[in-house]
């Protein structure tokens, strides 16, 4: 286990606990570990990076340098849906995405390229950002902005033959689709 965090604690508690009835049962078991997931009905910072893009104001984060991988929630379902069905998936662990590992400021162009608006990034040095993250008592939530976090989900694709019915950018494009129509264009 790589982190501290509650919930990634709990959930890989739950992964052990699952092992553990699956070898005393014959239990046939499958773990799927998707990144960050997007699509309609998305929330938290997603829905919040969504409003800024969307607002036109700068957004000061040009300078990232930071690779992320996300998982739109209908490739999600469709790893789900084929993880339920494929033999070679049991007792397994994959990790999904779809396959397309961005920065966040490129995640931010094509968010705005998605609602027809310019980017506004400016390059505001990384330390700077963790600085006024610091002073605003938000350090977790810039370090989960500016952080890495890439998966590999070769397995999934070699042992199932499973590839994202979606790209990214038609991921994206229906996640400002299913925000315009709640939020107005």
């Amino acid at each position: 286990m790589l982190t501290s965090d509650p919930y990634a604690i709990s959930k890989w508690e739950a992964e052990q606990g699952l092992r553990l009835i699956a070898e005393s049962t014959g239990l046939e078991v499958v773990t799927l570990r998707p990144p960050l997931v997007y699509g309609p009905g998305v929330g938290a910072n997603f829905l919040r990076l969504m409003r800024s893009v969307k607002s036109g104001w700068p957004l000061p984060l040009g300078a990232v340098a930071n690779c992320r991988s996300l998982i739109h929630i209908g490739n999600l379902v469709d790893a789900i849906s084929m993880s339920a069905r494929h033999p070679a998936a049991a007792n397994k662990t994959f990790l999904l995405s779809d396959g397309d590992d961005v920065s966040t400021p490129e995640l931010i162009r094509r968010i705005a390229s998605a609602f027809g608006v310019p980017a506004r990034l400016l390059s505001v040095p990384e330390p700077w950002l963790r600085l006024a993250g610091t002073l605003l008592r938000k350090g977790p939530a810039v370090d989960r902005l500016l952080g890495s976090l890439i998966v590999d989900a070769s397995a999934i694709r070699r042992d199932l033959g499973w590839s994202p019915p979606l790209t990214m950018q038609q991921g994206l494009a229906e996640t400002v689709k299913w925000y315009e129509g709640k939020h107005g264009r």
